[in-house]
């Protein structure tokens, strides 16, 4: 085996150690599990939907978040300027509605983080809220997922938490690039189904977010994280640095996403915030992003090199070959995210060169672009 090949090797297997202890330490975690209000406290909830031009998405979120079987004290949905049918639509929906509130949060800022920015107007209208859950407008709630996650919360203790939602994927090109995008995740951080206050391991999703009033005061609000590109991360590692558990758990079917029309809108948007690099991003961050590139995306192209050049018996490629059968197996157990998955989510691993190589190139620019926005990125 030629010397460049043992040193590759030899990164390969340091990081492949690090990266499958951590999948075996977090395998067989906690999920949400499906409650009835009855086993939940008289909390009061406030949901808050920032949106902009989500026309064809808002109305089927609100439409769940009324039907909860733990009912929202408040819904409160905060525009940063649609110019489509979006707030036509929240209005309809509110008509004769107490609940939901429309708040305009436009013109945000130049170059801060619009998400965050309308955050914060919601919150300051969330009166009395003991909870306050964050919920994208292209997620859909089962009615007792409010129910169950507050529970969840109220069980364990921990006052801060999100959900690794199931995955609508229909596009056959979609679900060869989303499933790619999503294992970088797996890689870096392990398997959902914990809470931790180590920094470098906090993992989030701003698309379910719940956290108690009180703690989302003490740590500054969502005003503290409007210089992030990924304010949802930023959020959790501000709240894990205060010595607070953060919670990510798997929610089965109670919370699903229709997040991406297709692969140019996943490829254009979500290598924005996939690299996590924020204020409390340091070294892990970047042994992160090299565990994608060696341990995830390179064995299949460098498995059939060698096999090509050296035959099956040599060693790089005998490593190669077990990394492989690693990756498959990642493959596999992350299809319970993508219920309706399309027979294309199986060759996703052949998008995990390309996804990884643009994250990391993604990951060097302060500069990024969000629906025509631009965010300048404060760490």
């Amino acid at each position: 085996m030629k010397p460049i090949c043992w040193v590759i090797g030899l990164v390969q297997a340091m990081l492949a150690l690090r990266v499958f202890s951590r999948m075996a330490r977090t395998a067989g975690g906690a999920q949400i599990e499906p409650v009835r209000p009855s086993a939940v406290s008289t909390s009061r909830v406030a949901v808050i939907v920032p949106v902009l031009n989500e026309a064809e998405r808002i109305g089927p979120c609100l439409r769940t978040l009324r039907e909860q079987s733990l009912s929202p004290d408040q819904i409160i949905v905060v525009d940063g300027g649609s110019s489509d049918a979006t707030r036509d639509i929240v209005l309809s929906l509110a008509f004769g509605e107490r609940r939901i509130l429309l708040i305009d949060a436009s013109p945000v800022p130049p170059y801060i983080n619009g998400k965050a920015y309308g955050l914060a107007f919601g919150l300051a209208v969330a009166h009395e809220a003991e909870w306050v859950l964050i919920v994208d407008a292209d997620v859909r709630l089962r009615p007792d997922a409010v129910a169950s996650i507050v529970a969840h919360a109220e069980r364990t203790g921990v006052r801060a938490l999100s959900i690794a939602t199931s995955q609508r994927i229909q596009r056959r090109g979609l679900a060869v690039l989303h499933p790619a995008m999503l294992t970088t995740l797996v890689y870096r951080f392990g398997i959902p189904g914990s809470a931790t206050t180590r920094v470098s391991d906090v993992q989030a999703n701003g698309q379910c977010f719940l956290i108690e009033r009180g703690l989302l005061d003490r740590v500054g609000g969502f005003v503290s994280v409007q210089d992030s590109v990924c304010e949802d991360v930023t959020l959790a590692r501000s709240i894990a640095a205060s010595g607070e558990p953060v919670g990510f758990y798997e929610g089965g079917d109670l919370v699903d996403v229709d997040m991406y029309r297709d692969a140019v809108d996943a490829w254009r948007n979500w290598p924005r915030s996939l690299p996590m690099r924020d204020r409390y991003a340091g070294n892990e961050a970047a042994v992160g992003l090299a565990e994608c590139l060696l341990v995830q995306a390179a064995p299949l192209w460098l498995f059939v090199l060698s096999l090509v050049k050296t035959g099956p018996r040599n060693r790089f490629t005998q490593l190669q070959a077990g990394l492989l059968l690693g990756r498959l197996g990642v493959t596999a157990g992350t299809a319970r995210a993508y219920p309706n998955r399309p027979w294309s989510y199986w060759f996703s691993p052949l998008a995990d060169l390309p996804v990884v190589l643009e994250i990391i190139r993604r990951s060097r620019l302060r500069a990024h672009t969000w629906r025509g926005r631009t965010i300048v990125a404060g760490e």
